[in-house]
């Protein structure tokens, strides 16, 4: 009949005896701490969060320019589609960091004194405002779009930052933005 060692009787696997020891007698030591390999990986994950994700959370990330001239463009093709589809006047008026939409309340109208703004498709002013540090540099002058979607005249708009292959421009006979 084998004997029971006291590491058994508490529900621990039995270790090795070691000579020269009474039998059940062993030191059972719990692992404490952390292995190097460990810690070394630990600071190596750190330090590749530190460097890439949080200069993400602290600030500008270079995509606000872009996405202030794409909605830009998009605000300035929904005025011109909106002139043809209305039979009205549509003016795009710019500051140096908004672009607002207002459309004319009388037919043949030339400009917008006389309108309302231009509803987006959620109901709500067509409004874009820049984000971050993005401005439009220089503020362009207003763009009128007549009843036919034609712009009063050609322009060239761009965003600050943003290198020049990417500015909005809009064709005068044809309203067209791009």
């Amino acid at each position: 009949m084998r004997s029971i060692s006291s590491a058994e009787r508490r529900g621990r696997r039995p270790v090795e005896e070691k000579p020269g020891r009474p039998p059940g007698f062993f030191v059972y030591r719990p692992a404490r701490g952390f292995t190097l390999t460990e810690l070394i990986v630990v600071l190596v994950l750190a330090g590749i969060l530190a460097a890439v994700v949080l200069p993400r959370w602290q600030g500008e990330t270079g995509f606000e320019g872009r996405g202030f001239r794409d909605e830009t463009v998009a605000a300035l093709r929904f005025a011109q589609k909106s002139a043809i589809a209305a039979r009205r006047t549509t003016c795009a008026e710019f500051t140096a960091t908004q672009l607002s939409v207002r459309v004319s309340t009388a037919f043949g109208a030339v400009d917008c004194t006389a309108g309302t703004a231009l509803l987006g498709p959620r109901d709500q002013p067509l409004v874009v405002t820049a984000t971050g540090s993005a401005t439009y540099a220089p503020v362009p002058a207003a763009i009128i779009f007549d009843a036919q979607g034609r712009a009063n005249a050609a322009a060239a708009i761009s965003v600050s930052g943003l290198p020049a292959s990417l500015a909005i421009t809009v064709e005068a006979e044809t309203g067209y933005v791009h």
